[in-house]
């Protein structure tokens, strides 16, 4: 039977409304913590992308996206007798409390890198993990998934001080990475790749750079300047796959003077 509801300020209310959900909505219903791990992905970018947009009004409806998906996987823990809201409730704020003992505690911390630190030696304490690199989700982007764990190898002490220090490194990686391409073993050349790609995050990282950031800022300069030659290309009438790559990069120059 339909119900009329009217939306709150109150996350009980959130809560209540999943639950009314997932027994009455054929399609939330039949949703599993499975079905829905990729959607939960897909908000996670679009909050990211929002931030990058520097645009409150979407960053807003995309963190209300992600909270809906935390409300739906515990819903479903809920019904089944794994865990409820205010375990998780719970469970995060203990855990805040416990690893900012500088906060809470007497514990003295007085700069950002002294809390990083402890909040890795109590990580492992706590969970009686073999390495620091546990923490590191293999189901990260690559990118990202690289500069996470140069941070917790540099959190231990293991990292140059400087990008300068790292830099012939990186000279290194590069040089190797030729030869391999200049011996055309598909092997090789895919790990040094990987190896430039690795030392130049690791050098980025040192800059201060986020290097995820970075490669979607320039992704999306290419984006906008790739659709301005096939604007133009149609504003001349010429199809894409009929233009030559000299006429591609006069526009292509144009467009990057522009941007």
């Amino acid at each position: 039977m339909a119900q009329h509801r009217n939306p709150t300020h109150s996350f009980s209310d959130l809560v209540e409304v999943m639950s009314i959900l997932r027994r009455e909505c054929p399609w939330d219903r039949k949703q599993t913590h499975e079905s829905i791990k990729d959607l939960m992905v897909e908000e996670i970018y679009e909050a990211i992308e929002a931030i990058d947009n520097k645009d409150p009004v979407e960053l807003k409806k995309e963190l209300g996206d992600l909270l809906l998906h935390v409300v739906f996987h515990t819903e479903i823990a809920r019904e089944s007798g794994d865990f409820t809201m205010e375990e998780v409730i719970y469970g995060i704020q203990e855990k805040l409390i416990r690893r900012h003992p500088h906060v809470f505690d007497q514990v003295k911390a007085d700069d950002p890198d002294t809390v990083v630190r402890n909040w890795e030696d109590l990580k492992m304490k706590e969970a009686e993990r073999t390495s620091v690199l546990q923490g590191v989700p293999e189901t990260l982007p690559a990118l990202i998934q690289a500069q996470r764990m140069q941070e917790k190898a540099a959190a231990v002490g293991f990292d140059w001080k400087t990008w300068e220090q790292a830099w012939p490194k990186l000279k290194e990686e590069m040089e190797e990475f030729r030869e391999a391409m200049e011996s055309n073993d598909a092997s090789e050349m895919k790990k040094e790749f990987g190896d430039v790609l690795f030392s130049l995050v690791n050098v980025g990282r040192l800059a201060g750079i986020n290097v995820e950031d970075a490669l979607r800022l320039t992704n999306k300069k290419f984006k906008r300047r790739f659709q301005k030659i096939e604007e133009v290309l149609k504003e001349r009438d010429i199809a894409l796959k009929d233009a030559t790559l000299e006429e591609m990069d006069e526009i292509w120059n144009t467009a990057k003077s522009d941007t």
